[in-house]
């Protein structure tokens, strides 16, 4: 017996078993000692051997229903070419003889059927080579139910793998294994056909329960690259714009996928999931700053399954955000300011801002604080304008937080006190109360909001608060008596110049704390004998500073609830992604029990749905079109509102003429917001108001003569 493409050398005849060749072979007994006798291989074989694609999987052609399911065998089939219509009946009876006995036919018809269902809709879905079909939605639910909860534990009882788990290498090890030769085609066509439906589904909830599923079943894919690339590609899609539950989902699968198979998605995984981020945080305000936060800390997560690897890709992208601000201070035009001032540049100084805090203890990102620092320091003093204030103060927080992670002293009292010498915080408001200010959705502020009392008030304890910030992270160091001499200094000034009475009094609360903290600390250093480059200097106050002991320490705790207090005044509603959603734990839930609960709600959302793919999907597709046109319009006016002339405000702002500075600008509203700029009459308009104009004349001299 031997194959050659199905087809049989000795009479020229198509096969699809090995009945045919044997009868061949009876007939021509000497062949077959000649290929015993010469090669073997080709003798070696059996019909499970037959691989399949998965784009077609198993040829609708060889479908054999077993006799105990109802079905009809291959002579009937070839005598009857209608299809044959799958029924609830034939999916119980398939789905009870695999729990029973493992019946491997009603594995085969199982899968067809599958693939019958996921390709259900499509555009050659109806071909006559198709031998099943599916009229129901029940019926396809039955089948995704039991494929998506069974299949791999099947698989793994095929190839006589653990039950669950496994690394990359158990799968490469498998792969010369005779298990693998007879049923690597089943895994391919179950991987392949799930993505396919993936691709075809609406519903964000049985998009969920179908990657919660294949999560088990990700240990297959290191087989098969291709597939694998896929699967990437399609869980960043679902993370960067699911809805619900399936950001996490998918989150899940992607590091599982990491933890699992290792350098082969590693790359792909962290090169994608930081492409999906800047392209979900180019815009923020008060509803979707939560969501990006929730983004954020999800690649911060993924980053920590390989720091050397992810050490890589963090210099090179750093390193990216390090030339578009050389080239702003070289060039310093509107254009280059601009590829800096945005929120999708800040928002990747923030993501590797956490990063590095998070993974602090480690020595592999910690090399890359330092050049972070630089860049943060360079974008906060790249447009020194009262303007940029919020921009500023979110450099300043990121500065404080890379500081009391790595225990390295950065100068931020410089960036902060150099905003208090500016006119516009020193003197009483002059553009009325105006309207609350959320800083944390803000880069840049209208002129006329900048003369309100309310930005005034936000921005001097928003610098308040990050002044108590840096210097309480030093009131335990042995020097923070000489540390402190010059910020109180220009504190003190502040006081003196400023004619605003309530930001004189935080001011002068802020600056006994601080003396207050001096005095703990010099008490302290009193009774040691070791010099200052002493190592022991690193211990000075250790367990005071691991209790919050200092005066200043207190007053930060403070400061921070009133902080929460305001935005949270500010916040109108909740977020896409759930009250805590954006606080990702360290522990992630990976027991069985938790994904056995969630399954079940998994399995409530199939049943509860008439959903068959291929029908929603098609007409859907005019509205998705019409959505994302009309996002792309929006896209487009903003930044065309963004569009305004940075140049002008290079100039300081404590500097400016007071008739320029109290007319609000083109390019921003009473609220802050950038709003496009006029449009000039066309030459067009202009010529059609020439020749109405010369009409009209005509008819005027016809009228007098």
């Amino acid at each position: 017996m031997f194959y050659l493409a199905n087809f049989c050398v000795c009479c020229y005849c198509y096969s699809f078993s090995g009945e045919v060749v044997d009868r061949c072979f009876l007939q021509d007994p000497k062949f077959y000692e000649f290929l015993k006798e010469h090669d073997k291989e080709l003798l070696q074989f059996n019909d499970e051997d037959i691989g399949d694609d998965v784009d077609t999987d198993v040829e609708d052609g060889d479908i054999q229903v077993d006799n105990e399911t109802g079905g009809h065998d291959i002579a009937e089939k070839e005598e009857k070419p209608s299809k044959s219509v799958i029924t609830t009946a034939m999916v119980d009876s398939w789905c009870s003889s695999i729990r029973e006995n493992g019946n491997f036919s009603a594995v085969r018809s199982l899968m067809r059927a599958f693939k019958t269902a996921c390709h259900y809709g499509d555009d050659g879905g109806d071909d006559s080579s198709t031998k099943f079909s599916i009229m129901s939605s029940s019926v396809f639910n039955k089948i995704m139910l039991f494929v998506l909860s069974e299949m791999d534990t099947i698989l793994r009882k095929l190839l006589k793998l653990p039950n669950s788990g496994g690394k990359k290498e158990t799968i490469v090890n498998l792969m010369t294994s005779k298990q693998w030769k007879n049923y690597n085609h089943f895994v391919k066509s179950y991987l392949g056909n799930a993505l396919h439906v993936l691709n075809q589904m609406t519903d964000t909830e049985m998009i969920s329960f179908t990657l919660r599923r294949l999560k088990y079943s990700s240990i297959f894919l290191a087989a098969f690259p291709s597939l694998l690339r896929k699967y990437v590609k399609v869980a960043l899609h679902f993370w960067g714009t699911g809805g619900g539950a399936l950001p996490v989902v998918s989150f899940l699968f992607l590091r599982d996928l990491c933890i699992r198979l290792g350098s082969d998605c590693l790359d792909e995984c962290f090169k994608g999931i930081y492409k999906a981020y800047v392209l979900n945080c180019q815009f923020i305000n008060a509803m979707k700053l939560q969501h990006i936060q929730f983004l954020g800390n999800c690649v911060i997560e993924l980053l920590g399954v390989d720091l050397p690897t992810a050490y890589q890709h963090a210099f090179v992208f750093i390193r990216q955000l390090a030339m578009i601000l050389r080239e702003a201070l070289n060039t310093k035009t509107k254009e280059a300011f601009r590829k800096v001032y945005e929120w999708k540049f800040i928002n990747c100084l923030e993501l590797w801002t956490g990063a590095i805090c998070a993974y602090s203890s480690e020595a592999d990102l910690r090399p890359l604080a330092y050049p972070l620092t630089q860049i943060i320091s360079g974008v906060a003093r790249l447009v020194p304008t009262a303007r940029y204030f919020p921009l500023r103060l979110r450099c300043a927080k990121m500065l404080n937080r890379i500081a009391a992670s790595t225990g390295t002293f950065i100068p931020v009292s410089l960036l902060l006190l150099d905003m208090l010498e500016m006119k516009e915080l020193n003197r009483p408001a002059t553009g009325g109360v105006g309207k609350a200010v959320d800083l944390r959705t803000l880069l840049k502020v209208s002129k006329p909001t900048l003369k309100t009392r309310a930005f005034q008030e936000a921005c001097v304890f928003s610098v308040i608060e990050e002044l108590a910030e840096h210097l309480a992270q030093w009131s335990y160091s042995v020097a923070f008596f000489e540390l402190s001499v010059i910020p109180l200094d220009r504190m003190r000034r502040f006081c003196k110049s400023s004619k605003v009475d309530r930001f004189r009094k935080e001011m002068r609360h802020l600056i006994r704390q601080i003396e207050a903290s001096s005095e703990f600390t010099n008490e302290r250093r009193m009774s040691i004998s070791f010099l200052p480059n002493d190592p022991a200097a690193t211990s000075f106050l250790e367990d005071e500073k691991r209790l919050g002991a200092s005066p200043l320490s207190q007053y930060v705790l403070t400061l921070r609830q009133r902080a929460q207090q305001k935005y949270d005044s500010l916040m109108e509603s909740s977020v896409l992604v759930g009250e805590h959603g954006s606080v990702f734990g360290n522990k992630i839930p990976e027991s069985d029990e938790e994904d056995d609960a969630r399954n079940e709600e998994g399995v409530a959302v199939f049943n509860s749905s008439s959903w068959l793919p291929g029908s929603d999907s098609k007409a859907k597709k005019p509205k998705e079109m019409k959505k994302k046109k009309n996002n792309r319009n929006m896209e487009e006016h903003r930044e065309a509102a963004v569009d305004e002339d940075i140049v002008e405000d290079l100039v300081l702002s404590s500097d400016e003429d007071e008739s320029e500075s109290d007319t609000p600008s083109d390019g921003d509203d009473d609220n802050g917001q950038p709003v496009p700029p006029e449009q000039p009459k066309s030459k067009k308009r202009k010529k059609n108001a020439k020749s109405h104009a010369k009409r009209s004349k005509k008819r005027a001299n016809r009228h007098d003569t």
